[in-house]
């Protein structure tokens, strides 16, 4: 008797792994095969919740559930993968934060079978955000505090378990960082005082808003918002020493978020004379005097950003007193300068000429940076890519430029360029414009990923769903095979509530 229920025990585990094979072969879905949810790779309710039982049963300990999840992880990255390389877009990423209550038993696990579940085969994975980083206290070489430092998660590596898990089931996981937002803490260490950010009256990022509660039109809060000089060799070095121990654990790509300079509110929100950039910390101000051509023009520049303006009397005292550099160049001209020629001339008086090379200055602080970082991972051939605002780098007005100083159109064509798209007309049509700017200004062969908010299946915050801005992108520009999803939190918001207190 023992011997025959030894038997009918093998039978029905033999039988329960068949149908699973089963139930998940593509081929067998032909009666959805035309369907909505197919096209977009969605996987079958059946299929989901066959998955969810073995999950919640592999937790047990169950040796054989824990065979046939792992067992149909993979059957369901093969189907997931197979859809997408039949369809457009190939490659569908979504953003997602983690929280400490996520390193709960089954967590991970629950929340990447969802997102496969719903057609995505990429993951954006906040590991430096707000000040802090996905990395194990007991690990962690970095200038900023672990984001999982509750007692009992310490030594607990969550991103390399969400790449590994995240792989196991056909998922490409990027890093996504923060780049000169440093955030608060950062801004609170002594030793980095003059690392950080200045502008002309001599305010950080973190006094320029007295508010520090007040969110930007985005839903940016500037409590967690630190920014930091992009010139000084000491933000460079606190950045390298992240980014190293981040790509220790290999992830599938790196994506650089903030590569701009703060957005201020209101009127602030262009900067219109020299003492609105950011440029006054003591390394931009140094590396802005050393692009002279000759003392004069040194001389001119230093008077410029002191006094925010210069005089006729300014410019015949330097005259005097450097007589032997009558026939030298004051400053570079466009020719030497790629940043420079991609601003537009504002006037040919020396003070006119003086604004526009401080906005060329600002602005290639930026991309000197975001060079630095992208190099150490393309140099193991990791995918690197920027993020960024499609208006992020406008001229307004007559002489006003937006604050971030994003230079998006001088970003190297060798990395992924991810406009946020996040324009807001309750419509696509605005959305896809700002695609088109980008897709029009970025030179050939340069990979654009539109990042699009919203939700499956309705509209949210006034924007169209996300099927339908796919939809209007696509058949506007055709060229377009990729996109991200921002982000994992805003498609359940009572699930991302619940994770964040535990209440699963």
């Amino acid at each position: 008797m023992f011997g025959l229920m030894i038997h009918q025990q093998r039978f029905s585990r033999l039988l329960f792994s068949f149908l699973i094979t089963l139930s998940l072969n593509p081929l067998l879905l032909v009666s959805v095969a035309r369907s909505q949810t197919l096209a977009y790779c969605k996987l079958s309710q059946q299929a989901i919740a066959q998955k969810e039982s073995l999950r919640q049963t592999a937790l047990t300990g169950d040796a054989q559930a824990i065979q046939n999840y792992n067992t149909i992880l993979i059957q369901h990255a093969q189907q997931v993968n197979q859809c997408r390389q039949q369809i457009n877009p190939k490659n569908q990423a979504i953003w997602l934060r983690l929280y400490p209550c996520d390193a709960r038993p089954g967590e991970i696990d629950r929340i990447l079978d969802n997102i496969i579940n719903k057609g995505y085969n990429k993951v954006y994975l906040e590991v430096f955000y707000d000040g802090q980083v996905l990395l194990p206290l007991s690990q962690n070489p970095t200038a900023w505090p672990s984001a999982m430092r509750s007692p009992g998660i310490e030594n607990r590596d969550l991103l390399a378990e969400t790449i590994q898990k995240g792989r196991q089931r056909g998922l490409k996981v990027y890093a996504w960082m923060f780049m000169l937002n440093y955030g608060y803490t950062y801004t609170l260490k002594p030793d980095k005082n003059s690392v950080l950010a200045r502008n002309g009256k001599g305010e950080t990022t973190t006094t320029a808003v007295i508010d520090q509660t007040k969110i930007d039109e985005y839903g940016e809060s500037f409590v967690n918002q630190g920014f930091v000089d992009p010139y000084h060799p000491t933000a460079r070095e606190d950045y390298l020493t992240l980014l190293n121990a981040i790509l220790q654990r290999r992830p599938d790509g790196v994506l650089f978020d903030y590569v701009r300079y703060p957005k201020g509110l209101g009127g602030e929100s262009v900067a219109t004379k020299v003492k609105d950039l950011w440029i006054y910390g003591e390394a931009s101000q140094q590396v802005f005097l050393n692009r002279a051509s000759s003392q004069k023009g040194k001389d001119l520049m230093q008077r410029f950003i002191q006094q925010g303006f210069i005089t006729e009397n300014d410019v015949k005292a330097v005259t005097e007193k450097y007589p032997d550099e009558k026939d030298k160049p004051y400053w570079p001209d466009e020719k030497q300068w790629k940043t420079l020629a991609s601003i537009p001339k504002l006037g040919e008086t020396l003070q006119l000429q003086l604004w526009r090379l401080s906005v060329a200055h600002a602005r290639q602080g930026v991309l000197d940076f975001l060079a630095t970082v992208t190099q150490p991972v393309q140099s193991q051939g990791i995918p690197a890519g920027a993020v960024f605002f499609p208006e992020g780098n406008r001229k307004i007005g007559g002489m006003g430029f937006d604050s971030r100083m994003q230079p998006w159109d001088q970003f190297s064509p060798s990395i992924e360029w991810h406009p946020m798209s996040y324009a807001v007309c309750g419509e696509t049509n605005c959305i896809t414009a700002q695609v088109q700017q980008v897709v029009q200004q970025a030179p050939p062969g340069t990979q654009v990923i539109p990042a699009l908010a919203g939700d499956w299946g309705k509209a949210l915050k006034n924007r169209p769903s996300l099927e339908q801005q796919m939809v209007n992108i696509s058949a506007i520009i055709p060229q377009i095979n990729a996109f991200s999803h921002y982000g994992y939190d805003w498609q359940d918001l009572e699930e991302t509530r619940q994770r964040k207190f535990c209440h699963r």
